[in-house]
């Protein structure tokens, strides 16, 4: 990709932190006051991107992995230990204002809007904050909220909103001004299954229609499907890959599926299919094969050939699992 053209610029980026160790007991205590022993942690290490304007890109790792740090440190909340990075042509941790109010942050676990207020309020105090007219207000809020279906909540107290109204709110605060940067962590946390849904349109449709740049990070993989192409798996604190999703399979998965179903379970003997893969789930007429890629269309003849199948299904490994798969490694 053109780094000159990127709207997210990461070159080197690596953030530390040092942290006190206790020892154990009131001794451990005592002796803390006159020696201390620190360590340090390494959050980021050296990572380096690009990503391009109205790019929708899914951030991948397993819990302490630097998805979020790295979230802070291109939103100004965190200064980097070392290396570089601009978002929309400003360095992050300068804090300009021309900056801030081109940009938005979403942490799934933190809430902007005041809780004892109704959300319009808060909505209209950011609204203030960024000068936004009163009429271009109105209309975004409205066809914000219509598009969230949560019109007939904006005046209830936020502290009474379910946890998925509560976040549908918190995704209109941060895009009342209309930013051209959106960085979200975690947006679908704790949700039910329809308000993902109704998330993952809403952010479909606002990528497609305003074309803002977009960072998501997300423990679902429903997410990642449903809405990004591109995606950055971080582990330790370095990048492990970066590309199309759909490649994840073809790096990480040397295998497919294949499940037949046999008129006569005596004649799907495990010696004679164990010959074409490994052998997952088996049960009378109905046997699930891991088999290599390069084997798939051979392997599935000879079983068509050889025994009674009355029917054969191929399938790709679920993206879930080769995630797992490459966290567990």
């Amino acid at each position: 990709m053109d780094a000159h053209s990127s709207v997210i610029q990461v070159n080197g980026l690596t953030k530390t932190f040092r942290v006190y160790r206790k020892q154990p007991g009131l001794a451990g205590a005592i002796k803390g006051l006159f020696h201390r022993t620190y360590e340090t942690i390494v959050a980021v290490h050296q990572i380096s991107f690009n990503i391009q304007a109205g790019e929708l890109v899914g951030f991948l790792g397993p819990n302490g992995a630097g998805k979020t740090t790295t979230l802070k440190m291109l939103s100004g909340l965190l200064y980097p230990t070392s290396g570089s990075a601009q978002v929309l042509g400003y360095v992050p941790w300068e804090r300009h204002d021309g900056y801030r109010r081109q940009f938005a942050l979403v942490l799934g676990q933190k809430n902007q809007l005041w809780w004892d207020l109704p959300a319009r309020e808060s909505l209209e105090l950011n609204a203030r904050i960024y000068g936004i007219p009163r009429e271009r207000f109105e209309r975004t809020v409205a066809e914000m909220s219509e598009l969230l279906a949560v019109r007939d909540k904006l005046n209830i107290s936020v502290r009474e909103l379910s946890l998925g109204e509560r976040m549908k709110m918190e995704l209109i605060a941060s895009l009342l001004h209309q930013p051209k940067v959106l960085f979200l962590d975690e947006p679908t946390l704790g949700l039910d299954v329809i308000s993902q849904k109704t998330v993952h349109e809403f952010l479909r449709q606002h990528n497609r229609t305003r074309k803002t740049t977009i960072l998501l990070t997300s423990h679902y993989m429903a997410d990642i499907q449903a809405l990004c192409e591109r995606v950055i798996i971080i582990d330790r604190g370095q990048i492990y890959f970066d590309g199309r999703l759909e490649d994840i399979v073809d790096r990480f998965a040397d295998f497919k599926l294949v499940t037949i179903h046999c008129d006569d379970a005596a004649a799907c003997d495990a010696a004679r299919l164990s010959a074409h893969g490994d052998i997952l789930e088996r049960a009378p007429g109905y046997v699930r094969l891991k088999v290599k890629r390069e084997r798939v269309i051979p392997a599935c003849k000879a079983l068509l050939d050889q025994l009674p199948v009355r029917d054969i299904d191929i399938e790709e490994v679920p993206i879930e699992d080769v995630i797992r798969q490459i966290f567990a490694r």
